[in-house]
């Protein structure tokens, strides 16, 4: 099993790494991620989890810093639909794309069906 690397945030707001005994930056923990690592990040206080905040932060960032922007229709699309979070926008994305994965398109239908009706008049 592999071991889940805790980071903890301080009310300075930085971030340190047990594992490590180093402080640690959003840009540090993506590149932990994307290598497979399993981390939490807990509130040093509190000892809430509070990896969930943490990545959204480092997800707000890394678009902050990109080229390229999320379109505004994007962006609309996702207030409106779901909660008005982008996590409840892509729950709501996935349900729907679940339900649509269940049933064939309608075109597929009517050919797999119309390859199925008996002949009557022969």
């Amino acid at each position: 099993m592999k071991e889940i690397k805790i980071i903890k945030r301080y009310q300075n707001r930085k971030l340190y790494d047990t594992h490590e005994s180093s402080y640690v930056t959003l840009d540090e923990i993506a590149k932990m991620i994307k290598g497979g690592e399993d981390l939490r990040v807990i509130d040093n206080k509190t000892k809430n989890d509070i990896t969930a905040v943490t990545l959204t932060q480092l997800l707000y960032e890394s678009e902050r810093k990109a080229k390229t922007q999320p379109s505004v229709e994007l962006l609309k699309e996702i207030i409106r639909h779901g909660d008005g979070s982008f996590s409840g926008y892509i729950q709501t994305k996935i349900n729907s794309d679940i339900v649509g994965f269940d049933q064939p398109p309608v075109k597929d239908q009517e050919s797999a069906l119309g390859s199925r009706t008996p002949i009557l008049n022969q």
